[in-house]
């Protein structure tokens, strides 16, 4: 673990005992009390997490909306100030190169969060696209720290023991807030679990204070990456190097509504076009097994004793109570009610395709 950086939050785990581990080029956080104890508590009332490890990038300037759009598959033409949008960037070939959220902050302002372990790929491939565009690109991930807040509850903690006013943010909105006479922070309303929740930014020295606040006011349960996997999962959000890749593009992981085909251009645009029109080989679905066994990544899929593909993710389904995986298979095989296998160590396990999203997301909107 030597060679991973460490969160502006990292003594506080250590401190509170969580098991740590590497994740994302980071020693992060995994569980506190336990994976289901902690996913019990976002569905029920509040929990936080330390996602300091994402990446943060700024894009200003007077061509900030044109280049973004160029290297991003949804539309932000005619965004309105706070707006967020989710989509991917993309390789020529239709490969994903990350999945991110684009905040629209100023008319020629836009702040692009990124997925830790892409951070420095991401950057590179960003800096590799400005040429023609009058822009400002700012790697800004060293200076914020970054918390989730996330649950039912996650509205009333943050108005109320973090005195920071979220009430009117409508789902997948942010704004900035002028914090103790000398930062300006973002908070926003978008949530990786499921759940309504809230994700703040700003310096470390703010989000330590946050994290503190937070943890001595009783209301809500420190989180790790474990339930924050479980928690995406069953909702049916996809993870970086699972459910996307280079190899994996959205329209096979199911992702096209967040790639706007009929924007003039971006890039990766003509090879998606000819997976709509051709169709892809393999396809993302769902899988509930008939039985408890836990499908894990990895894992094969198979149909008339044939491997037909394999698990992306997998786990028993704690919010239904189901042993469930998402998995990349054979077009083929990829239409809902398909009886297909998974095989567990020596035995096979039969499941039907089913929808990816296994749990009901209950945002605030």
């Amino acid at each position: 673990m030597e060679d991973n950086k460490k969160t502006c939050l990292y003594d506080k785990h250590v401190s509170l005992g969580a098991l740590m581990s590497p994740f994302g080029g980071f020693i992060m956080p995994i569980q506190y009390s336990s994976i289901i104890d902690e996913h019990t508590a976002v569905r029920k009332a509040c929990g936080v997490f330390d996602v300091s490890h994402m990446g943060e990038v700024r894009i200003s300037g007077p061509d900030a909306e044109r280049y973004v759009n160029h290297i991003f598959t949804n539309d932000i033409t005619a965004a309105p100030i706070g707006q967020i949008y989710y989509g991917m960037m993309l390789y020529p070939d239709g490969g994903t190169v990350d999945d991110l959220l684009v905040y629209k902050m100023g008319e020629q302002d836009f702040f692009l969060v990124i997925n830790a372990a892409n951070i420095d790929k991401d950057v590179a491939w960003m800096r590799e696209h400005t040429e023609g565009f009058n822009i400002v690109l700012d790697h800004q991930s060293d200076y914020y720290g970054q918390l989730a807040v996330q649950g039912p509850l996650a509205e009333k903690v943050v108005e109320e023991v973090l005195a920071l006013p979220c009430q009117e943010l409508k789902f997948y909105t942010a704004k900035t807030l002028p914090v103790d006479g000398s930062e300006t922070i973002i908070i926003s309303r978008t949530g990786y679990t499921g759940e309504d929740g809230f994700e703040i930014y700003g310096s470390h020295r703010f989000i330590n204070s946050c994290w503190d606040k937070l943890m001595a006011c009783g209301r809500c349960k420190p989180c790790g990456l474990g339930c924050r996997d479980t928690l995406r999962f069953e909702v049916g959000l996809p993870l970086y190097g699972d459910e996307l890749s280079a190899e994996i593009s959205p329209v096979m992981a199911g992702l096209s509504m967040f790639c706007k085909l009929d924007k003039p251009e971006f890039i990766g645009r003509e090879a998606l076009i000819r997976q709509k029109t051709e169709g892809v080989s393999r396809k993302l679905v769902g899988i509930e097994l008939d039985d408890k066994a836990i499908p894990r990544h990895g894992y094969a899929v198979v149909a008339d004793g044939e491997v037909v593909g394999e698990v992306t993710t997998g786990y028993h389904c704690l919010s239904v109570d189901k042993s469930v995986c998402m998995a990349l298979v054979a077009t083929p095989y990829s239409k809902l009610g398909t009886r297909l296998s998974v095989q567990i160590r020596k035995k096979t396990f039969p499941g039907t395709v089913v929808k990816k999203k296994f749990y009901d997301k209950h945002y605030k909107k």
